[in-house]
């Protein structure tokens, strides 16, 4: 006969744990009322990155990414539902944006490496810019196939995937009765709730400081994303060059240092921060005050803040 522990022995708490997949830092923070249950939450959550992971590298040969981009230009690839979602997604912020957002930036992308500092020659990137464009994506919703309209097309997931993943994260531990948790790949994190009677707080760093705040953001459900110009960069002929890259040029944008987003889900908040980041203050803040249930804070290239009219009334709080 099992004996029945009274509800006292079971030991509540929060349950932390970080690991390194999809190339980033991927942390879960939760509350369970039964640590061995939290963790249990957070091994599922791992599993769930390992997955997407697995699926969505570009690093990873057999990922179906890798398919698509080898075999895309030649014939129709089937790809599963999930992806073939996700890219259909990814062309409807692609549209929305007028090209700001589009995911066959790595057509160029990929002639950047950031740890050697290589950079692509003008004669270069004019090619791969041609092959840029969401236009030459050919998805096939009877067929569920994607071809590539042209030669030279590449695409990439990117912080997409993270915001992709992030959500999923938090949809699993809702449906195991988490209530309060935080779900963090690198600068995409995804909230459930509050913080067992207050808000998570997120720190908006500063671009040039990464010991100092600029702003700190309280969050509750809610997904947020932030790009900034020193997560991956280096210097070339005084020019700045990083992750991100404006689909029209290859280049990277240069009147912003970084952009946060907040909004319902972290496919949205990943795509948005790139529109902006890639439209510029005035632009881009003018196209996020038109997205309903979003809102920004943006550090431009003179060390500014830029509010969305939604935090002002809030009010993010200063930095202590």
């Amino acid at each position: 006969m099992v004996p029945h522990l009274p509800a006292h022995a079971v030991q509540g708490g929060w349950c932390r744990r970080e690991e390194a997949i999809m190339g980033t830092a991927i942390s879960v923070e939760l509350w369970s009322d039964d640590r061995d249950a939290g963790e249990a939450a957070i091994d599922a959550v791992m599993a769930e990155m390992h997955r997407i992971d697995q699926l969505m590298s570009p690093y990873k040969p057999v990922s179906e990414l890798s398919i698509i981009n080898r075999d895309a230009a030649h014939r129709a690839v089937p790809i599963c539902a999930e992806m073939f979602e996700l890219i259909a997604r990814s062309l409807r912020f692609s549209k929305l944006s007028d090209g700001a957002f589009d995911i066959t930036y790595a057509s160029a992308g990929h002639l950047y490496d950031y740890r050697e500092r290589v950079k692509p020659s003008d004669a270069e990137l004019a090619q791969a810019v041609g092959a840029i464009g969401w236009q030459h994506l050919q998805l096939d919703r009877a067929q569920r196939t994607i071809g590539f309209a042209r030669e030279g097309v590449r695409i990439d997931l990117g912080g997409f995937a993270k915001g992709h993943a992030v959500d999923h994260g938090v949809a699993i531990l809702a449906r195991l009765g988490i209530r309060h948790a935080i779900v963090s790949a690198g600068g995409d994190s995804h909230v459930l709730g509050d913080k067992r009677g207050r808000p998570w707080t997120i720190a908006v760093r500063d671009p040039r400081n990464a010991d100092a705040v600029v702003a700190v953001l309280p969050l509750e459900d809610v997904a947020i994303s932030t790009s900034g110009d020193y997560e991956r960069f280096f210097e070339a002929d005084g020019v700045r060059c990083h992750h991100v890259l404006d689909p029209k040029t290859g280049k990277s944008p240069d009147s912003i240092r970084s952009v946060t987003i907040l909004a319902d889900d972290g496919l949205t908040s990943e795509a948005l921060s790139k529109c902006l980041f890639v439209m510029g203050v005035e632009r881009g803040m003018a196209f996020i005050e038109a997205q309903p249930g979003v809102d920004a804070v943006v550090v431009d290239a003179h060390g500014r803040l830029h509010f969305s009219s939604g935090l002002l009334a809030g009010g993010p709080q200063a930095p202590h």
